[in-house]
């Protein structure tokens, strides 16, 4: 082979792979059916909310929105919510954090038992938590017969306000532990050791020391906590009826109720229902942000 005809050769530009070249959309191959459900099954029932909120006999109104606020019994079931979602979620997460932080002293095999009873329990919910809780501290419940006949309780109602906490707070717990557990694993032992040496008490080292370090997670953990509890609706409808007003009741009686079908309102207290999250998201975030920039 000549010289000049080796150099055409090595000068020529390589021919493009078509095999690399399909390579580089191999990632969005396998991203589209993840992003065609989350289309389907998020996006288009929340545009499909939002645009219906709007709707007042086929127009454009905002008659919806007006109606929700002027109505006495929608914003009650808003604060009712609200009430049980903060303090079910404050309950949950400071028994949750005590568990997890006891967890980190007892041996591996226990601590992977409870574990693994706090992860089949989280999926404990629903109708079966709610027939569970009647047998045990119903009107003639178990529980609630034995502590009546010592006298440590006169009269509780488990289909009320305090026996709805209690119910949140059952299932709130589980969910904190799962979600504070790989957090804890943060907090050095030689932390407290050191500390310790240096003449600090146990509360001083977790006001200082821990609780900083562990505020995002604290955090993110409580408005998870709070979001979870306010969409809950199976456990609450299987033991109230639907008697009990809280915002997920009205939503449902007004999609499937037996009387009035008002599916444009229900469109209109999720958008509220969904903003209200997103500010308490949001406000999440910030306080994260300024915790992260304090520990730094």
């Amino acid at each position: 082979m000549s010289s000049s005809t080796l150099s055409q050769t090595t000068t020529q530009p390589a021919a493009s792979n078509p095999h690399r070249s399909w390579q580089r959309f191999m990632p969005l191959a396998w991203l589209s059916p993840f992003a065609l459900f989350f289309y389907l099954f998020q996006l288009a029932p929340m545009l499909w909310v939002m645009v219906n909120s709007f709707q007042v006999d086929e127009q454009w109104s905002l008659d919806n929105y007006r109606e929700i606020f002027s109505s006495g019994f929608i914003l009650q079931g808003f604060s009712n919510s609200l009430w049980l979602a903060l303090w079910s979620g404050l309950a949950g997460l400071a028994t949750a954090a005590l568990l997890v932080s006891s967890l980190r002293r007892v041996p591996g095999r226990l601590r992977d038992a409870v574990i693994a009873f706090t992860n089949m329990s989280s999926n404990f919910a629903g109708v079966p938590l709610a027939f569970a809780f009647i047998i045990i501290l119903g009107t003639n419940g178990a529980l609630t017969l034995l502590l009546k006949q010592y006298g440590l309780i006169d009269d509780f109602n488990l289909y009320g306000q305090w026996g709805l906490l209690a119910i949140y707070i059952y299932f709130q717990i589980p969910l904190a532990v799962l979600l504070l557990y790989p957090a804890f694993d943060a907090l050095n032992d030689d932390w407290q050791a050191a500390a310790a040496l240096l003449g600090a008490r146990s509360w001083r080292y977790w006001a200082h020391i821990a609780l900083p370090v562990l505020s995002p997670a604290l955090l993110g953990t409580l408005i998870i906590l709070i979001a979870n509890a306010m969409g809950a609706y199976a456990s609450v409808y299987a033991l109230t009826s639907g008697n009990y007003n809280l915002i997920t009741i009205r939503i449902a009686s007004l999609v499937s109720g037996d009387l009035f079908l008002e599916p444009n309102l229900a469109a209109a207290i999720s958008v509220l229902l969904m903003a209200l999250l997103a500010a308490i998201t949001l406000i999440n975030q910030w306080l994260i942000a300024r915790s992260y920039h304090a520990t730094r």
